[in-house]
């Protein structure tokens, strides 16, 4: 199935958080808190404007980026989890 998402909203795979700390201690599945990076995946054409036109969005599928530990709705599609919120949920692009 694909997704396209609507207006300002942005579709996101969140990245795998870290198993192993700096000191070598393994961290079981229950401490984990989930990553707060992931990677677009698709975007919508972006918000309509009070003048009636559309807003070029900041982001684009592809970029790796930091987004509120709170942010957007969680969802499984054909098996994988995603994020679906809006771009003001995004803080930063993550430049390699």
């Amino acid at each position: 199935m694909k997704l396209k998402p609507l207006n300002d909203r942005v579709l996101v795979k969140r990245l795998e958080g870290e198993e192993v700390t700096k000191g070598g201690i393994i961290i079981p599945d229950s401490a984990k808190e989930k990553p707060m990076k992931g990677e677009v995946v698709a975007v919508g054409p972006g918000k309509v404007g009070d003048d009636g036109k559309r807003a070029e969005m900041a982001v684009a599928a592809g970029n790796k980026v930091l987004f509120n530990k709170y942010a957007g709705t969680e969802m499984k599609v054909d098996g994988e989890e995603f994020l679906v919120m809006r771009e003001d949920d995004i803080l930063a692009i993550i430049e390699d």
